[in-house]
């Protein structure tokens, strides 16, 4: 019996500590590393948010621009969030995560798609459509 003790306590508390990772991308500054989603969308550009206009959405802080863009967000999150959490578009289509740079993105069919970084963007631009079809196959499960 005392042999069995050490299994069984693996077996029911294993689960508690191999957790999966969060829904949302985040660092210290928040989703998109404090950059204002819906100024993808309006300005064209990544454009850094403020602490003054923030929301809480998917377990991550989000910060915006304006007050205007931060009530846009507000009246449709999904919309201008980026796919896949804000993780990188590019790994979640090769069964994996990995963090993003804000400056590498790419707004698809009206949704913003981010990545690693400009290199891995370019590889992601060679068949962005594929990528998108394996990604939404891969998500959210890669995060586990």
């Amino acid at each position: 019996m005392k042999k069995l003790l050490p299994a069984v306590f693996a077996l029911i508390f294993m689960p508690l500590a191999v957790a999966g990772k969060p829904i949302t991308f985040a660092t210290d500054d928040g989703a998109i590393r404090g950059y204002d989603p819906v100024a993808y969308f309006t300005l064209g550009e990544p454009t850094r948010g403020s602490d003054k206009y923030a929301t809480k959405w998917q377990g991550a802080i989000y910060k915006f621009a304006s007050a205007d863009n931060l009530a846009l967000f507000k009246s449709e999150p999904q919309r201008y969030a980026p796919q896949y959490g804000g993780y990188c578009a590019y790994a979640v289509s090769k069964g994996s995560t990995a963090t993003t740079d804000p400056a590498a993105w790419t707004i698809v069919d009206g949704k913003l798609y981010l990545n690693f970084s400009p290199s891995v963007k370019k590889r992601w631009s060679k068949d962005i459509p594929g990528h998108i079809r394996s990604a939404n196959k891969n998500w959210p499960a890669v995060l586990n």
